[in-house]
């Protein structure tokens, strides 16, 4: 029997985010980033979800590589949790690199990580794999493809990309590389599947700068303009056509402050002489001739732009008459947050544009037909969708079987899943450990679905806590019952409920002593069954009951 290539995906897919891709043969693994998603409406108080790596973990002697595509924290996100538990070198862009290192110094990892500068036109050897980077179009800069040549083939991973014809300070997609490939035979392609849904083609970065300058040359106000830290293309833009208008350029929030620093030291970001100046400093100047580059595109309440927005900011407050440009789409799960923002930037009274009204972004993913040439160029034996909703990978797999892939030689994975694949078939065989772990400010994991399932009791009901002191003796109530509530009822206002509730914990303790019942856990559970039989046929409210009974 041949041996086979296992392809395991322990994030990216049935969902946005928390990407990470194992390729395994033998004793040799490379995994393909180590990204983080982000919590939705029901995980109360969790900051950031990771993958589980428990598989990775067990095999960590077999690891021989971290592999980068791009910077976005969907893609790198995840990496300081892994290094936690597990080493490898780490493979990226200068540009990747550098957000990494600023990452990994504030965990305290840089002793521990061997971080490794790729070049497109080169390959890297890992184990039995060789790994060389394709250079593509997205939102942020040095973004990647990776060709990984294994003992069964050549397999193509694309990461994130677009074709933009015409890029910023940029090559477009090396389409003649993907092209030479599909022509030397490729077994298989993993292809970004978030855009399935757009038809044609994604609009160019160039474009958002020329609605740019038609909204520069308009204004004689302050201009306020925020957009995802990340896009260093579009921050250039702005820079540009703010020294070309004489104005002044400031940057707030410390995710664009680390981006800036980054993309000028490594050259992806030329800053136009005498435009750049200190936050602190851009009051002195005229209030037509400023410009302020803001965190907060998703309406984050910590970032620079709420804090303007609701007079928190240090320096600036959003005025009348402040033309405030949000260059960034909202990321799904945030509309609401953004809304308020945008309310209260309207109540302000300045003038706001965004997205709904405004073409101001554009994608960084490609569209059906950039897909689509994808497939045509590479020409691959074997297809399998990656990031994105199953709804994204199931409409992906559709088009390469139009395109004329055979059926059998499509595959929709899931997480924790095994694709095998050989030089003649692909199929998905076991299982593997998989899930999330959630993080909640500096634990990893300790937060799982009970003390969810109890974040979401105390936020749908309150809380309601039971102290009664009683006799060691006879367990009579020597004092209380005192009844205190968080989230249920303000006790001066139901001070009747209250005083019926004491009722209750007294009525069912001196059950329990009439039936000789004397143990602890026993009264206690009695008290609770009674006041939660009470609440819910009083009020139909079904809060969490915390008995404290001590002994006196």
């Amino acid at each position: 029997m041949a041996d086979k290539l296992k392809i395991i995906s322990l994030g990216g897919l049935n969902e946005i985010g928390k990407n990470l891709t194992a390729y395994e043969y033998k004793n040799d693994i490379i995994i393909v980033d180590c990204g983080l998603g982000f919590p939705d409406d029901q995980m109360y108080g969790v900051d950031v979800v990771v993958p589980n790596v428990t598989y990775l973990s067990k095999n960590r002697e077999k690891l021989r590589g971290i592999f980068l595509t791009h910077g976005h924290e969907d893609h790198i996100g995840g990496l300081q949790y892994l290094l936690q538990d597990i080493t490898a070198p780490i493979y990226g862009t200068p540009m990747t690199l550098g957000l990494i290192k600023i990452k990994l110094s504030e965990h305290k990892l840089m002793d521990i990580a061997e971080l490794i500068e790729i070049e497109t036109g080169k390959s890297y050897k890992a184990g039995c794999f060789s790994v060389e980077p394709i250079h593509v179009n997205h939102s942020i800069a040095g973004s990647v493809a990776f060709a990984i040549t294994s003992p069964v083939g050549i397999l193509i991973q694309t990461g994130d990309f677009k074709i933009d014809p015409t890029p910023i300070n940029d090559d477009i997609t090396d389409l003649t590389r993907f092209g030479e490939l599909g022509r030397k035979g490729v077994l298989a392609l993993l292809s970004d599947s978030t855009n399935i849904e757009r038809t044609g083609f994604s609009t160019s970065e160039r474009r958002v700068g020329v609605r740019f300058d038609t909204l520069f040359e308009s204004c004689k106000n302050r201009i306020i303009v925020t957009t995802f830290a990340s896009n260093v293309h579009r921050v250039q833009q702005i820079m540009d056509i703010a020294a070309r208008y004489g104005r002044k350029v400031a940057v707030t929030g410390r995710s664009m402050e680390n981006m800036l620093r980054v993309s000028t030291e490594l050259g992806y970001m030329t800053i136009p002489e005498n435009t750049l100046v200190d936050i602190g400093q851009i009051k002195n100047y005229p209030i037509d001739k400023q410009v302020i580059i803001t965190t907060g595109s998703q309406g984050e309440t910590m970032s620079a732009l709420y804090r303007m927005a609701f007079s928190g900011h240090k320096y600036i407050a959003i005025e009348p008459g402040d033309r405030v440009v949000m260059s960034a789409s909202a990321v799904p799960g945030n509309e609401t947050t953004v809304s308020k923002i945008v309310n209260e930037l309207f109540r302000k009274g300045a003038e706001v544009l965004y997205r709904s009204v405004d073409e101001l972004h554009v994608s960084g993913h490609g569209f059906q037909e950039e897909l689509k040439l994808i497939l045509a160029l590479v020409k691959p034996k074997f297809f399998i969708p990656v990031h994105g909703e199953h709804r994204h990978l199931k409409l992906h797999a559709e088009i390469a079987k139009d395109m004329g892939i055979p059926a059998d030689n499509v595959v929709i994975s899931d997480i924790g899943k095994i694709i095998e694949v050989s030089r003649k078939d692909i199929k998905l065989n076991g299982t593997v450990p998989s899930g999330r772990l959630l993080v909640d400010g500096s634990g990893v994991g300790d937060v799982g679905s009970i003390v969810l399932r109890d974040r979401k009791h105390l936020a749908e009901d309150g809380m309601l806590v039971i102290v009664v002191g009683l006799s060691a003796e006879d367990r009579s109530v020597i004092s209380g019952p005192d009844v205190i509530t968080r989230g249920f009822v303000y006790v001066k206002e139901a001070s009747t409920l209250i005083d019926d509730l004491r009722g209750v914990v007294n009525d069912a303790i001196a059950q329990c002593r009439d039936n000789n019942v004397f143990d602890w856990t026993t009264i206690k559970n009695a008290t609770k069954a009674s006041v939660s039989q009470y609440l819910y046929k009083t009020t139909k409210r079904n809060p969490m009951i915390l008995p404290v009974i001590m002994e006196m």
